[in-house]
């Protein structure tokens, strides 16, 4: 079946052991991984789980939710989680501020990663296979067909996660402005920074989901009897935008030396509008020298069509005639 003539051979080349190898070794692969996600858990495990949340039922304490897929994550955590602990907590940090604040983002992450990097590698030796044949291919579309499409899939999260935090970062810029400006009515009006805080995130929520969040947490947090300096800090931390850092550093210094917070935040939201006019400004002047190259693009082409197209037709008619 594999010697020239054969209808291995007819259909898959010269290559056809290592294709037939390499996809039976692929789907052996695909169900290991298939059996080890239906595993039952082991019953001594499910004892113990339950007579956790029965004493803690039993204290007055809350029973904690355990779902089935942190459980399944949890069995693949050496090869999903990074063993350097800064590498750990950069990526961390980098899907806080994009908007990924589970505990299993990471895994998550990397998950995506592996699943994604595998499937676009079989789309691409498929692709490369079966419709592009071996025997037509070189070396170089060979690497390009198939290890492409891998490393595409493999760092498509990557860019996700950049993309995300920047539409991020945007937003929260965006709406910053207006939501100091709210936080500075409900300081004059007589309530305390904490009630602005919850006033201000209920009212942007609809425009500015991710801000509005952020100061939820902040609410919450300090509800909570967290010290409101390190809560502010943490929130400059998360979201990652310099104006909000800045905010939570004036904040602090005010909250420290005893000052009146409405006079600071009258100072900055003012800086804050300031900033929001220079940034529309300078998109404003930017729009010129992007236009100019659809312009030309547009324009050009029709008016050298215009303005050669006569004269190369009075050419080629004096070129017939002779």
């Amino acid at each position: 079946m594999f010697e020239p003539g054969g209808l291995f051979y007819e259909l898959m080349g010269p290559l056809a052991p290592v294709i037939i190898v390499g996809g039976l070794g692929m789907v052996l692969l695909l169900l290991a991984i298939s059996m080890l996600l239906k595993q039952r858990q082991d019953p001594l495990d499910k004892l113990l789980e339950s007579q956790k949340q029965g004493r803690s039922a039993a204290a007055g304490g809350p029973v904690l939710r355990h779902g089935s897929r942190n459980q399944k994550l949890d069995k693949y955590a050496a090869f999903l989680e990074p063993k350097d602990a800064e590498s750990y907590s950069q990526i961390a940090h980098q899907l806080m501020q994009a908007g990924y604040r589970g505990k299993e983002a990471v895994r998550y992450f990397y998950a995506a990663q592996v699943v994604l990097g595998v499937a676009a590698l079989a789309v691409g030796w498929a692709y490369y296979n079966f419709v592009l044949g071996p025997d037509k291919a070189t070396t170089q579309q060979m690497v390009m067909y198939i290890l492409g499409p891998g490393a595409a899939g493999y760092y498509l999260p990557k860019y996700w996660i950049t993309r995300r935090a920047q539409a991020r970062h945007d937003q929260i810029e965006e709406g910053f402005p207006d939501a100091l400006d709210m936080m500075l009515v409900c300081v004059e009006a007589g309530q305390s920074m904490d009630q602005s805080i919850i006033r201000v995130s209920n009212e942007i929520q609809s425009s500015y989901p991710e801000l509005a969040y952020e100061f939820q947490v902040v609410a919450h947090e300090i509800k909570a009897g967290k010290d409101k300096a390190s809560v502010l800090n943490d929130m400059g931390e998360r979201v990652g935008v310099q104006d909000v850092q800045s905010f939570v550093t004036v904040l602090v210094q005010s909250q420290t030396f005893g000052t009146s917070v409405a006079e600071a935040l009258r100072v900055y939201a003012g800086e804050m509008r300031d900033k929001r006019v220079m940034r529309a400004e300078e998109k404003a002047n930017k729009l010129p020298t992007k236009m100019t190259l659809a312009t030309m693009a547009l324009t050009v082409p029709p008016l050298l069509i215009i303005l050669v197209g006569p004269s190369a037709h009075g050419i080629m008619q004096l070129g017939n005639l002779q």
